[in-house]
């Protein structure tokens, strides 16, 4: 009898005079919960969005549509980016205004080459306000989940308010479960036994977001 055998065994034994349970998955558990905590209109939603991000150490920058693309070219000529990947489905008219080097999202890129590329600019599928979260979901225009996470540098465009959610509940029912969900509270960080916080562990030590009106 194998290991996972015997536990199992022991398991029915445990249960074996357990009252059968016929109550349904879905009311076995009182699931209640507040879907969002206040009410909120959507310039206050986007508000409280850029500053728990501001929060976590994101650098949050706001304009227009018509504004975005000079934004995002002195975003990256501030970090002295000569690279940036671009995801297939990114609006080209986006990085009309940059200066650097497009490098395509490919499958066939390896570790070290994204390593190389100086900043990623991807759009987002969701944020949620009270989290201060962004979140992807590997859409055309934000390309593979490595992309975002070997470069340095990420900067996400949140269209606002439609992209916009006040809640973690309201975010999941915009979301489809099978596909490869990302989600982002500023950047990305760990901290030690003396709690010394280190950014850039596990992903880019800078993200730049950009809420953008207008569309």
């Amino acid at each position: 009898m194998s290991s996972r055998e015997l536990i199992l065994a022991r398991v029915r034994r445990a249960l074996a005079d357990a009252p059968a349970d016929d109550t349904p998955y879905e009311r076995a558990v009182e699931r209640g919960y507040l879907r969002e905590h206040g009410r909120r209109t959507a310039e206050e939603s986007a508000d409280l969005l850029a500053e728990n991000l501001a929060d976590y150490r994101a650098l949050v920058h706001r304009c227009t549509r018509e504004e975005l693309p000079d934004l995002l070219a002195r975003l990256l000529a501030e970090r002295g980016s000569r690279s940036v990947v671009v995801p297939p489905g990114l609006p080209a008219d986006w990085l009309s205004a940059v200066d650097a080097t497009r490098v395509p999202d490919l499958a066939t890129s390896t570790a070290a080459e994204l390593d190389r590329v100086d900043s990623v600019v991807t759009a987002c599928a969701v944020a949620v306000a009270e989290t201060g979260t962004v979140v992807l979901d590997g859409g055309p225009d934000q390309g593979r989940r490595r992309v975002t996470l070997v470069p340095d540098h990420h900067v996400v465009v949140v269209r606002v308010p439609e992209q916009v959610v006040a809640s973690v509940p309201q975010a999941l029912e915009r979301l489809d479960p099978a596909r490869p969900l990302t989600w982002i509270s500023g950047p990305s960080a760990t901290s030690d036994i003396e709690l010394d916080r280190v950014e850039g562990v596990h992903g880019p030590r800078t993200l730049e977001v950009v809420l953008v009106s207008g569309h």
